[in-house]
Parts: C-alpha cells; structure tokens; sequence
C-alpha cells in the first residue's frame, strides 16, 4: 500500500495559510467497482469557509475531546442492508458516528438514511457512484458530489457540510472543486481493511490495534463481518476510556476550509 504525500493546495483553492495541507492521493480502501457517472451538471458555489459543527446528538457533543480520550469511527459505500442492525448497536451504547453515503444508494435506503440523521449520527458525501475522481472531468466532479448532495438532501432534509473522495482519491483539482462547493475532504489515519479482511474476528483485531487518541478510523458498513465486529470493538474502546465521536467532534470547535483535508498523514 502505497503512503499518501501531502501536497499544498493551489493558492486558487483559497485555503488558509494555516490549513493542513492537501494530499495528491491513490487508492487506499479500495472497495468494489462501482459505475462511472459521466453526466456534467452545473453546481452552486458555496461559502470557501465552513464551520464543521457536528450534527451528532447530545452524548457526543458533551464529550470534550481536549479532556477526554476520543477516536472517531467513520463508515464508508452505505447505506446497505446491514446499517440498520449497526445503527441499532451505536444505540445501545449511546455512541455517535460519522457515514458517507453513496448517492445512489440512499434512494433505495432512504428509511435508513433519516434513521442516521435522526440518531444524530454526522453524514457526509461519498460520491454519487464511488468513481475514482482524480480520473473525471471536472464537471463530473461537480456531478457526482451535486447529485449525491441533492440526493441526501431529499432523504433527511439537509445537505451535508462534508466529503469524502472514494478511496481517498483526491488532487489539486479535486480539493479546488470541493472548495468551490463549501466541502472540506475528511480522509483518515487508519484503516480497517476489512474490504481485505473480511473476518469479523481480523477486523475487530485490526481496529483496536489503530486506536489512538484523536484518530479517525476508516470503516465499511456494507459488510456484515464490520457491523459484527462492532459489539467488541466499542465495549473494548470504552473499556479503554476511548469515547468514540464524529470526525468534527475531534476538530474541538475549528474550522476546516472548504477544500482542505483532515486528517492529514499517519496512514496505517
């Protein structure tokens, strides 16, 4: 596996001189292929800066991360048949998380998608179809963060304020073009691999082997050895004094740029 080198985002990106870097990208958590939407359509801009709040409920934004220990677990390729048995178990231990839903599934999981949003859980924007984006015309990019905005937007009623490119796949031009339309990147420092491992006892391993303080942690819902692992893994981190909360919760109330990227290194 290739490690990913930060680069600086062009002065055009309008990035904060104080914002981390950006990174030039190839894949990491490479899951299934899915289709390549090509069809252009126009996109709003937004604000260059955005206030990362977290949307998650009242267990998580009482957690102060500069005083306790926090890790913030995030789902990828959802929502799918077995998020709502995962959903349930973020329930039972009053624990909040981030997802990054794929357009064209919310549709077909639109009970799902507002169950998420009514739990408190932070959504963000996984692409419409999970294309590599570095490999699209810029208007395809446009297409497949707008569409996938729209599209969560129907489901529960808002947009979401961040994005993840699939497999990591991000660039000058594809932080250019999510700074254009108010998005920051939330990219991770550890891996679960479990798109590799697919065993529940392997990925609940490789999980508590990553967690460190403040670390975001890429997982896959779409997997029901991932969301079987679940149990273990948040009874051990809380055992751990780990508590587990959105990406934005370990932000400590900054600011992340429309079209930066965080975190940035330490992949694992």
């Amino acid at each position: 596996m290739r490690r990913w080198i930060p680069i600086v985002i062009a002065a055009t990106v309008a990035l904060t001189t104080t914002s981390p870097a950006s990174a030039s990208l190839t894949p990491a958590n490479a899951t299934a292929a899915w289709p390549t939407s090509a069809n252009p359509m126009a996109a709003s801009v937004a604000s260059a800066n955005v206030t990362m709040a977290s949307s998650a409920g009242a267990t998580s934004r009482g957690v102060n991360c500069a005083r306790v220990k926090c890790i913030a677990l995030t789902f990828d390729d959802g929502p799918g048949p077995y998020t709502a048995k995962l959903l349930d178990l973020l329930r039972e231990h009053r624990t909040k998380v981030t997802f990054f839903l794929v357009g064209q599934r919310v549709g077909k999981y639109a009970k799902t998608t507002r169950r998420m949003a009514r739990d408190g859980h932070e959504i963000g924007n996984h692409t419409y179809t999970h294309p590599h984006l570095t490999s699209l015309l810029d208007d395809q990019v446009r297409d497949q963060i707008g569409r996938t905005q729209d599209a969560i937007h129907r489901a529960t009623g808002k947009e979401p304020r961040l994005m993840r490119p699939p497999y990591g796949d991000t660039d000058e031009r594809v932080g250019a073009i999510a700074a254009e339309m108010g998005l920051p990147q939330i990219l991770w420092n550890g891996s679960s691999r479990d798109w590799e491992l697919r065993n529940t006892g392997a990925v609940t391993k490789k999980v508590l082997g990553l967690a460190k303080r403040d670390r975001v942690i890429l997982m896959h819902d779409i997997w029901p050895e991932t969301v079987k692992a679940m149990p273990k893994i948040l009874t051990t981190l809380e055992k751990k004094g780990y508590h587990v909360v959105p990406v934005t919760s370990l932000l400590r109330g900054t600011q992340l740029t429309a079209g930066e990227i965080y975190p940035v290194g330490g992949w694992n």
